[in-house]
């Protein structure tokens, strides 16, 4: 029996109480501030205010991208500076995928907090601040937060929706069990993927060498025209653009509608004609329709089209785009780009090395990237293990 099933079976065998989150908690919403009090600079000692960028969402840490300043007539109570084991939230965004990220605060900080921002400080006698927030980065949070959101108009988390919240609170020695185990288990998760994150990077750049190497020929190896490989360089033509449909739309960065009639139903390069992803380089699969702000390259028979598809993309096309407000890659433009050509067999090797490559880098159901999600899965299978209890009473605190 583990240390933590001990204090369990000892401290609170028939259940835990869940209490309500205004019984233990207090909710401080963040300052509010006009365009014309923002600073520019740091030459007049301004105000720094962090905001929901500041939360990294993928690991609920704070960052100090982009920090706001204010000046330093703005007005600041007391409990709105940041403090050693405040929860800081976001309480607001267009975005509801935001709404609710938290990150812990380990020291007093010469910071405060923006008005679509919260600090929630603990009643420390009853709750340990880091037990509450890995309470706040799992299930039990955002499931609530998922109903309490979509039930109401309001997109933030205002005191109301906050005090509907109910935590389950465990003997204050089981919280500071669970914290030890979280804690040490984030921080190994983290070494891990620090060290996958490392070798993944060392992987791109090897891939980077080799793409670089095996596309880079002699003399000797003729160059041809996109033209004269390829039987026509045009448009898409596609009309109807769907929600749902039985084909996919491919436009400038991948699948952007469906469609319920494909024009086409075997493999094709396209490159994004116009805006900012104009000369974006990708391959349409299966049966499909092409946007009008889409090159479609029908190439002939006697090319590899991955081999075509990898020359092209490490040309960077985006660099032929002309044009101010609207970038713009031209048919005839590609048709003129030249591309060394070698033996098909020679084509069929290249592709074959860079397409595994490419498959151990970017692939998210193979290689690294895989391990790097597997690790961050495996805590949160254990964080809500580990804060799931039996009720001790049938009525809320």
């Amino acid at each position: 029996m583990s240390k933590l099933d001990e204090l369990i079976k000892t401290l609170c065998p028939d259940g835990v109480e869940y209490i309500n989150f205004n019984s233990v908690c207090t909710y401080i919403r963040g300052i509010t501030y006009n365009k014309g009090q923002e600073a520019k600079s740091d030459e007049h000692n301004p105000i720094k205010v962090l905001r929901a960028n500041n939360i990294t969402l993928s690991s609920n840490t704070l960052n100090f991208d982009d920090v706001k300043l204010v000046s330093n007539d703005v007005k600041v109570k007391e409990n709105q500076w940041l403090y050693n084991e405040d929860i800081l939230i976001c309480a607001g965004s267009g975005s509801k995928e935001h709404i609710g990220k938290v990150a812990f605060i380990q020291q007093d900080m010469e910071y405060t907090f923006g008005g679509f921002m919260g600090v929630i400080r603990c009643n420390k006698s009853v709750i340990k601040p880091r037990y509450l927030f890995h309470v706040l980065t799992s299930g039990i949070f955002l499931n609530y937060l998922g109903m309490a959101l979509n039930s109401s108009t309001i997109n933030n988390l205002n005191n109301q929706v906050m005090n509907g919240f109910t935590i389950p609170v465990p003997p204050l020695e089981v919280q500071g069990e669970i914290v030890r185990i979280l804690d040490n288990f984030t921080e190994l998760t983290a070494e891990l993927t620090a060290e996958l994150t490392a070798e993944l990077t060392a992987r791109k750049k090897q891939y980077e060498y080799y793409r670089d190497t095996l596309l880079t020929f002699d003399g000797s190896v003729p160059l041809l025209k996109i033209s004269d490989i390829s039987h026509s360089v045009s448009s898409g033509k596609n009309k109807e653009k769907l929600q749902d449909g039985l084909y996919p739309v491919y436009g400038s960065t991948g699948v952007i509608a469906k469609t319920n009639t494909y024009q086409y139903e075997d493999e094709k390069i396209l490159i994004a004609r116009v805006g900012a992803n104009a000369g974006y380089v990708h391959i349409a699969t299966g049966k499909y329709d092409v946007s009008d702000n889409t090159l479609i390259i029908n190439l002939k028979e006697n090319v590899v089209m991955k081999f075509i598809y990898y020359m092209l993309v490490n040309l960077n096309l985006n660099r032929f785009a002309k044009g101010g407000g609207q970038p713009l890659v031209t048919a005839g433009q590609i048709k003129e780009i030249e591309i060394p050509i070698p033996p098909r067999a020679e084509q069929e090797r290249i592709v074959s090395i860079l397409d595994r490559f490419d498959a151990l880098c970017n692939d998210i159901s193979i290689g690294l990237p895989a391990e790097i999600e597997a690790r961050k899965k495996q805590y949160e299978y254990y964080r809500e293990k580990l804060l799931t209890f039996e009720l001790k009473n049938s009525e809320v605190c």
